[in-house]
């Protein structure tokens, strides 16, 4: 039985998912939240084998719970939900540790796909995305700067925007304040940037937080 949680703060959203996996006989949800408070404890109680996340949540963005998650479970798929576009936000939370993301309008077509294929330990993203990352392979599309960065290094990146002090990030990362200036300093070269306030806005230009 593949046991998941599905985290989303609209009720209609959570139930028509529900609905879905509910033809499935071998997918259970096992758990629900409207919040990203409450993921990481609802992970350590309930033995899951995936989590879908939604980004926009009201009271943390969706990319700092996918931190967190991949932080304390790192072996936890986490398939990402949006109603915002899959060019705008599947390749950053894939690189900060997602296993698919997928778009609330073609939900019901794909969510049972998406999570087959993650459970069997690939990745998901559509077609059309999958192209556009060939046509970034070959250089034939310019990356945006945060592309450039690592995957470590983007998660840093999306933690300083919303604001946290480098040894809120230190903290929970698990890391030292020195790697985490050391991070920084990296991903201000990498962007061509000057300075903290140079990232946020960044990131708030871009929806990354």
């Amino acid at each position: 039985m593949i046991k998941i949680l599905i985290v989303d703060d609209h009720p209609l959203i959570r139930n028509g998912l529900k609905n879905i996996i509910s033809y499935e006989s071998d997918m259970e949800i096992v758990c629900e939240s409207s919040t990203g408070e409450q993921v990481v404890k609802l992970v350590k109680k309930h033995e899951l084998d995936l989590v879908i996340l939604d980004i926009s949540l009201p009271d943390i963005n969706g990319f700092e719970v996918l931190i967190r998650l991949k932080n304390l479970f790192p072996n936890l798929p986490v398939l990402m939900l949006s109603a915002m576009s899959e060019e705008m936000f599947a390749s950053k939370t894939l690189k900060a540790g997602a296993s698919g993301f997928i778009n609330k309008e073609v939900a019901s077509e794909e969510l049972v796909i998406a999570i087959r294929k993650i459970i069997s330990g690939g990745h998901y993203i559509s077609s059309a995305f999958a192209d556009r990352i060939a046509l970034d392979f070959h250089g034939k599309l310019l990356k945006n700067p945060h592309e450039l960065l690592s995957s470590r290094e983007f998660q840093v990146l999306t933690l300083i925007g919303s604001g946290k002090a480098l040894g809120e990030i230190a903290a929970d990362l698990s890391l030292s304040i020195k790697t985490i200036s050391t991070y920084r300093a990296r991903i201000l070269e990498k962007m061509n940037f000057k300075n903290n306030a140079s990232l946020v806005k960044y990131c708030i230009n871009e929806g990354l937080i």
